[in-house]
């Protein structure tokens, strides 16, 4: 199952008035975006959900042109830029076969962090890509009298990597069908009005896709259903009930979290099996990065900025600092931490935290999920990572 962030992001990129606007709207087939013949008519990036045959749901943007002037242009030319770290797939438009500096620097970035893409000559009514080899990868279309779209779309689908938008299964590979699956989920402060959070809707869901059986518990009934009932194939738990619910599961029913699932589906999981011991490494003045995939109101019961800073302090019987970046906002300097921790992400894609967590890596910084260091912390790591292991 996909989020409604689980879409494969497209970005367009590419100078003013080169046609940009007005290739999104020529796919959307409706005005999307705002068209005009005065250069730097689009500033923010602007998204737009879409369905594209062969790939499905899918999320277009259009950013602001990449050789815009000023220190205002600088600005939206670095919002452009930032755009890299959230997608999968890139279009470079440009017009009258023009490649140059800007262009050379975008499609560098692009291959640093490794996004696909295609060039795309607008405009091509006009002027069409020569027939050089040089010029072979390069598309020829015209968003004002729609040539070339669908070869364009064709292409892209061909290009875009599986992984960006085939609906990977969280549980497939554990579960089949007929099997029972336990939830708990536990109703406190934190939880929603009147509705279930993210993951586990994703998890029911899964779970039907997958022709199993869901049961839904709150924690207080576990012990009593299992005593009961036959034994289920899989326990799944909100994080922080890992202490309860580890002593009412018994050690031959396989127990995990609603984090760990999603650190398993769309993490860097082999990362956070090798970073999560750090923790015992911590040292008094530490810097940790909490790490959130979605902006909401905190309280002092929040998982991310409060539990679960107090309770590695416990833990590790260190005084640390701990660091809070929201959503996909730009990461402080890296190098200063000694943990990076990320929350499950259920509302950003597989490449976005990929993305975020890269830095990391290569600074040869530990990173970690939440759900796992709650297990660590509980003394039940080992259990809550076994059933994702190819030899558990």
């Amino acid at each position: 199952m996909k989020g409604r962030e689980g879409k494969p992001h497209i970005g367009i990129f590419g100078r003013r008035n080169n046609g940009k606007s007005s290739l999104i709207n020529a796919i959307t087939g409706q005005e999307t975006a705002i068209v005009d013949s005065l250069a730097g008519t689009t500033t923010d990036p602007v998204k737009k959900s879409i369905e594209i045959f062969g790939i499905g749901p899918a999320v277009i943007i259009d950013t602001a042109g990449i050789d815009d002037e000023g220190a205002i242009g600088q600005k939206r030319i670095q919002k452009s830029l930032d755009i890299l770290k959230s997608i999968d797939f890139a279009l470079l438009v440009i017009t009258n076969n023009e490649q140059g500096e800007p262009e050379q620097m975008l499609i560098d970035k692009f291959q640093k962090f490794e996004i696909p893409y295609l060039i795309i000559n607008n405009k091509a009514d006009l002027v069409p890509a020569s027939a050089t080899p040089a010029q072979s990868s390069v598309i020829n279309v015209s968003a004002k009298t729609g040539a070339g779209i669908s070869d364009m779309l064709e292409t892209l689908v061909r290009k875009m990597p599986p992984s960006s938008y085939v609906s990977h299964s969280l549980l497939g590979d554990i579960i089949g069908e007929g099997d029972t699956v336990v939830l708990v989920t536990p109703i406190d402060n934190e939880a929603p009005e009147g509705r279930l959070i993210l993951p586990q809707v994703q998890m029911i869901r899964d779970i039907l896709d997958n022709d199993a059986i869901a049961i839904v518990l709150k924690e207080d009934k576990v012990a009593d259903w299992l005593q009961h009932n036959p034994v289920p194939r899989l326990v799944v738990t909100d994080s922080q009930m890992f202490g309860r619910v580890s002593k009412d599961v018994p050690e031959n029913i396989p127990l995990t979290g609603f984090s760990i699932v999603l650190a398993h589906h769309k993490g860097d999981f082999d990362h956070y099996i090798e970073g999560t011991p750090c923790l015992d490494k911590l040292q008094d003045g530490d810097r940790i990065l909490m790490l959130e995939s979605c902006t909401h109101l905190t309280s002092c019961e929040d998982i991310g900025r409060g539990k679960l800073p107090r309770w590695i302090q416990k833990h590790t019987g260190k005084q640390l600092h701990f660091d809070f970046v929201n959503g996909l906002d730009e990461l402080p300097d890296i190098e200063q931490y000694a943990m990076v921790i990320q929350c499950g992400g259920c509302m950003i894609t597989r490449k976005q935290i990929l993305n975020r967590l890269k830095p990391a890596i290569d600074h040869h910084i530990p990173v970690s999920n939440y759900g796992m260091v709650i297990a660590y912390l509980n003394g039940i790591f080992e259990r809550a990572i076994k059933p994702f292991l190819s030899n558990p």
